[in-house]
Parts: C-alpha cells; structure tokens; sequence
C-alpha cells in the first residue's frame, strides 16, 4: 500500500477527552518526550490510561507506539543516548523520579514481547525465576505461583503434567502464554504487551486476545498492535499515534466508528498506513 502524504501538525485530543468517564487513570502522561540521542521521537505525549481497562496503542510502523509503551516501564533505559522528558506516573509515582528502583518499576510493570522468549529452563523454572531472584525459595510458596500464574495465562491445563520439561518444546502460541504467565508470577499492576500476537497463527491468536480480555478483570493492559481489527476487539480505549505524536484517544468504538480527527479516519479507513 503506497504512502500518502499527512500533516503532522494535527491536534493532540482536548484535556476533556484523556479520562475514559468513570475509569480512574492508572497510569498519567502528561506532555511526555523521548529522544534516541539527538533524534526527538515522541512529541508531547498527554493521556490517561484506566485502571483494569485494554488500551490499544495503533499507527503506522515507526510512528512511536513501542518507543512509548517501553517508556512505562523504562525499558528504553538500557539503550544508550536514550532519554524521556515530562512526567509519566503509575500509580501516583513519577516513574523517572531520581530514587525510583528501576528493578522494583519493572517487577510492578510486566512486559510482554512481539517475539515469546522463554528461557531455556523448564517450564516450572521460566514461571519461578521472577521469584527466585527476589529471595523466594519456598517451595511450597512457588508451587502456588506456578499454578496461579499459568491458570491465569490459560496453560495450566496444558503443561500440568510436565512442568519438568523444557520450555523451548512448547509450540509458538504456548511458549507466548508462557511468558504472559512469568510475567503476571511477580504480581504486576500493570501488563504491556508489545504486538504478543504478531508472530502466532490464527489460533493461538485467539487464545491470546480471550486472555487479554481475561486480565483486565486484575490488570491495567496496554497493548501495542498493528492489526485494527484485533484492537477493535481486545480493548475498551484506543490511541492513534503518528510520526510520534498522539494525534487522538478515545473509547474503541468511537475511534473505529466516529473518529475526531480526519487523520485517524484517514489510517482506519486504510487511505494510508
């Protein structure tokens, strides 16, 4: 599909239009900036992102979505020259605040990616890790999080019988459940999930949105995905990025059905992207 040419310059959304009505913001952004270096990648970032709610992060490849749902939990840190401006706070904490534990952050804040990456260890060992290295050597107390989390992640019922064997024997799909499953063993607040479903088929895509809307019930989720069709269907606010601007965030629905902006109309309706 051939590129169109788009004014950048497009409004972010009016304060009135950050806050899904009734949903406490989890996470606030407010006039957030990044740059790689000396290239500036994200350009004013303002929302809010509900607590136990699925927000999608959309837009074109390169426009600043990842780059972004990195900076949450500061994962852009170990990338050299990389620096955010302004404030993102979770839960009432300035996550670049000087005394934060970057440590302690990303234990609050799990993060799955595009490309599921269990450790070669068994499956039991890849859920226990988390809890080993912060000092759990029950085993009584890590059977139960083994158990809980791959409930969670919708495996148990797959793996029970051979948390002993390798995790690298899982099919695609599994190994992706898997890593949600680690993920959650730590008891995040919050889950990002970096396009988790871009590389599964059709199948084992749909396994991973029923869990996504499973989640929400004890998490705040934000998703990156470059398939409309999936964030129409996983998440209750959608935001639109483009060449790292917000250009507009809202209810899912109004995105796809009656959006404020023509860009956003303009991506939605495939005239670019």
């Amino acid at each position: 599909m051939s590129t169109t040419t788009v004014d950048v310059a497009a409004p972010t959304p009016a304060p009135a239009r950050l806050a899904a009505p009734g949903a406490p913001a989890k996470i606030v952004v407010r006039d957030f900036n990044f740059h790689y270096g000396e290239a500036k990648v994200l350009h004013g970032i303002t929302l809010d992102i509900p607590r136990n709610q699925v927000t999608a992060l959309i837009g074109p490849s390169g426009c600043g979505k990842s780059t972004f749902l990195r900076s949450i939990n500061r994962m852009n840190d170990i990338i050299p020259g990389a620096r955010g401006e302004g404030l993102i706070e979770v839960a009432g904490q300035d996550v670049y605040a000087p005394n934060v534990d970057v440590v302690t952050l990303r234990r609050r804040i799990g993060m799955v990616f595009q490309k599921s990456n269990p450790f070669p260890k068994s499956i039991y060992e890849n859920i226990a890790y988390g809890m080993r290295i912060g000092g759990e050597n029950d085993k009584r107390v890590l059977d139960e999080v083994v158990e809980k989390s791959l409930k969670r992640a919708a495996l148990w019922t797959e793996v029970k019988d051979r948390l002993n064997g390798s995790a690298l024997a899982l099919s695609g799909g599994q190994q992706q459940r898997l890593c949600i499953a680690r993920a959650l063993a730590v008891d995040p607040e919050v889950l990002l999930m970096d396009e988790p479903a871009s590389a599964l088929d059709p199948i084992a895509t749909q396994k991973i949105e029923e869990l996504v809307y499973e989640l929400k019930e004890n998490y705040t989720i934000v998703i990156v995905t470059h398939n409309m069709q999936q964030a129409a269907r996983v998440s209750d606010r959608t935001a639109f990025f483009m060449l790292g601007k917000l250009v507009e965030v809202d209810e899912t629905r109004t995105i796809f059905m009656n959006p404020k902006e023509k860009l956003t109309e303009d991506y939605i309706t495939g005239r670019f992207g």
